[in-house]
């Protein structure tokens, strides 16, 4: 597929696409007539980047995590650099932080539009 498609998939802007692409997030194949070709499973790879940027990761770590995003059971780290895992559990924390914080304004929408449920109810049954 081409760049506009994998954009219209993702909702990522091609820009962006082409950012990724830049820091080595997704690499697409080459063509004999020098357009991009990206393959489906860039799909999924790119909604993943996607989420962990949303998170608030870097891409530099994001390029160093790309093992982990096929979903492989077993990720093989070959060189373990201690600065960068204590850069991952920062990061880690403060996305627990970010989701517990998502968690609690999810209860807040999920109790407000219950009360506006019993509003209307409430409404119907007077009429």
């Amino acid at each position: 597929m081409r760049i506009g498609e994998l954009s219209k998939k993702t909702e990522v802007p091609t820009r962006m696409l082409r950012y990724y692409e830049e820091q080595g997030l997704i690499a697409p194949r080459r063509l004999d007539n020098g357009y991009r070709e990206y393959d489906d499973y860039l799909v999924e790879r790119v909604r993943k980047v996607r989420g962990l940027l949303d998170s608030g990761i870097p891409t530099r770590i994001i390029g160093d995590m790309l093992p982990c995003l096929n979903d492989t059971r077993e990720t093989v780290v070959a060189d373990p650099d201690p600065e960068l895992r204590a850069l991952l559990f920062e990061q880690r924390e403060k996305m627990e932080g970010r989701i517990a914080f998502l968690e609690q304004n999810l209860d807040a929408l999920d109790r407000y539009i219950a009360a506006m449920d019993r509003a209307s109810a409430d409404e119907v049954s007077l009429t």
